[in-house]
């Protein structure tokens, strides 16, 4: 069965009202970078030419990745010039893509200021969101303002990973990289499981020194002789080649599926 985005679900490969694990990406970017462009290609596969840079929405998908189904949210901010009101998606997102356009300079140094809003929300926060950083429009390499070596550069300065992608022609590489997002997410879980102690022991106060107990003898025996020993009582003491790592994953029980909506604004063009 398809979804109206023409992507397969992935309800029927699991039980009925059984809830999904989410992951929640904020797209980031100054007006024009393609925001909302990568947004529509991830969910339709298809490139939009015109859209209204004003609207921000939310969208979800239910995906597949890496044989996990994950149901995906997907905001797509509508900043006009730089951070602005960023507690609505600061709070929100689990994972954010910070998207500039490979032709256009101001764009890429826009960029810049996102990083640093994140970087300074991570420093005053217990958890660690992933940040990726993207440079759209590959197709217009022939207006290329912003060099590879830069993003890349920049990237490795903010601790994020770096992608190029084309929202108007490669849809496998658009994937790619919101399922690389999703992938973060999972790994920063695993590292922020509580570490459980593994030694823990409990003794008790030696008795006064042990005293000889004699038997009677009887029958020709030889007098015995036994002693009391003081004992000390351990807890179950796990080896460390015994000790293993459990993953727990959480999300919250939705008691109602509602099929993925995208709205479609007056004057887009589909391709």
């Amino acid at each position: 069965m398809s979804s109206m985005f023409g992507k397969p679900r992935v309800s029927s490969e699991r039980p009925p009202q059984s809830p999904l694990p989410e992951c929640n990406v904020a797209i980031l970017g100054c007006r024009g970078a393609g925001k909302s462009a990568l947004t529509v290609k991830f969910l339709t596969k298809r490139f939009i030419s015109e859209y209204d840079p004003n609207l921000e929405d939310t969208y979800s998908s239910e995906e597949l990745v890496d044989q996990q189904p994950v149901l995906l949210k997907v905001m797509d901010t509508a900043d006009q010039d730089g951070p602005g009101n960023c507690e609505r998606y600061l709070c929100w997102a689990s994972a954010f893509l910070v998207v500039y356009s490979i032709d256009n300079r101001k764009s890429f140094e826009g960029c810049q200021r996102y990083l640093e809003v994140l970087a300074l929300h991570t420093r005053g926060c217990q958890r660690r969101c992933p940040v990726l950083l993207l440079g759209n429009k590959l197709d217009m390499e022939q207006y290329r303002q912003v060099l590879s070596a830069e993003g890349m550069s920049l990237a490795s300065r903010f601790g994020c990973l770096f992608h190029e992608v084309s929202a108007c022609q490669d849809f496998a590489r658009v994937q790619h990289v919101f399922h690389e997002a999703v992938r973060e997410v999972r790994r920063q879980a695993e590292w922020n499981l509580p570490v459980r102690p593994l030694f823990i022991s409990e003794e008790r106060p030696c008795p006064p020194v042990a005293t000889p107990v004699a038997l009677p003898t009887h029958h020709s025996l030889a007098t015995c002789t036994f002693n009391t020993l003081s004992t000390v009582n351990y807890k179950e003491i796990p080896s460390v080649a015994q000790a293993k790592l459990v993953t727990v994953k959480s999300s919250r029980a939705q008691s109602k599926r509602k099929a993925p909506t995208l709205t479609l604004l007056k004057g887009f063009k589909i391709f």
